[in-house]
């Protein structure tokens, strides 16, 4: 039998956190960080997530990892539903899911050495040889261009681009299947950026690692991953391949995030799409679709209906109640031509 073409299959995540009043310490509301996604993550890909500050990227990525547990959906890991398994029964399953840190100053512990902070996870997930830990470290260590005498040293004696290569070891170390970055060059220096975005690229392909690559930077995810998901205040707007997506935005949202991109060519004119306002509090979102209250286009089915993702053609998934009439009457004049 073939394995699926789907590494992990997320369906209905929804992650909400209460709200306590000060005094009773009763549940007043709900954040609803991440409500309702739906993501295929394919065998030997890089899916990028993107979306402004506070749209729930980050939660999203780790309640996939069961790091922080979900209010709902499921997760399908390899065959695997994880979130019906115990905390026993998981732990096989974390050796093949792995994080990388978005700061690496925090990530790392100052009072331990390097060799021992990439060998933790070896040691909690039984390899109680020290010299098969110590070679397994030190090809770890060398992947991501590091030595063996690093692994003598403190995090405090490194840079930050060489912090988040110890980050990066420590996720390989376990040859894990997956792994999700969070944000792993935002904390960096500007002419540091590239060689770790060059190196999971190099590390992707020569060991064929399955990636969800949180980030807010576009071009970032442009030079980096095979397909987009762009968020929205909890909820996944508009998904399709990075061509697709950056040479034909389809999601009102995502023009707006398109338009925002640096250019270099001083000369080159494109339009800047203001949003006006403010993206609205998770703990109260909008009625309807999410974005109504701030796009161009809205019409009254926007502040009424939830839009749901919508294949456009050549899996291009929107979610926007526009975008679908246009389709709709698009196709229907193309039938009365023929």
């Amino acid at each position: 039998m073939s394995e699926p073409q789907n590494l992990l299959e997320v369906r209905g995540l929804k992650v909400h956190f209460p709200v306590k009043s000060s005094l009773l310490k009763r549940t007043v509301g709900l954040v609803k960080a991440v409500d309702g996604i739906d993501l295929d993550v394919k065998r030997g890909e890089i899916l990028g997530l993107v979306g402004e500050s506070g749209c729930g990227k980050t939660t999203a990525g780790r309640a996939i990892l069961r790091l922080i547990e979900a209010t709902e959906g499921s997760v399908m890991f390899d065959g695997t539903d994880i979130f019906k398994l115990s905390h026993a029964e998981m732990k096989p399953y974390r050796a093949d899911m792995q994080l990388v840190f978005q700061d690496p100053y925090s990530s790392l512990d100052p009072r331990s050495k390097v060799g021992d902070i990439v060998g933790e996870g070896l040691r909690v997930h039984g390899v109680h040889d020290a010299g098969e830990r110590r070679e397994r470290v030190l090809k770890a260590l060398e992947m991501v261009g590091l030595t063996e005498a690093h692994m003598r040293r403190f995090p405090h004696e490194f840079s930050g681009g060489q912090r988040q290569r110890i980050g990066i070891a420590r996720a390989l170390v376990l040859n894990p299947k997956f792994i999700v970055c969070d944000e792993p060059v935002s904390a960096l220096d500007v002419s540091i950026q590239s060689q770790v975005l060059n190196l999971l690229k190099d590390l992707q392909e020569e060991l064929d690692l399955t990636l969800l690559f949180i980030a807010h930077d576009l071009s970032v995810v442009e030079h980096l991953c095979n397909r987009v998901a762009v968020m929205y205040l909890g909820k996944i707007v508009e998904i399709s391949s990075r061509e697709q997506l950056f040479g034909s935005p389809q999601h009102p949202y995502t023009q707006a995030l398109m338009s925002a991109i640096p250019v270099a060519d001083p000369k080159a004119k494109r339009e800047r799409i203001i949003l006006q306002g403010d993206p609205p509090s998770p703990l109260n979102p909008p009625s309807g679709c999410r974005f109504h209250t701030r796009c161009r286009e809205a019409i009254d089915v926007c502040s009424t209906a939830e839009p749901q993702l919508v294949d456009l053609g050549v899996n291009h998934l929107c979610a926007c109640h526009v975008r679908e009439m246009q389709m709709k009457q698009a196709r229907a004049e193309s039938l009365q031509l023929v």
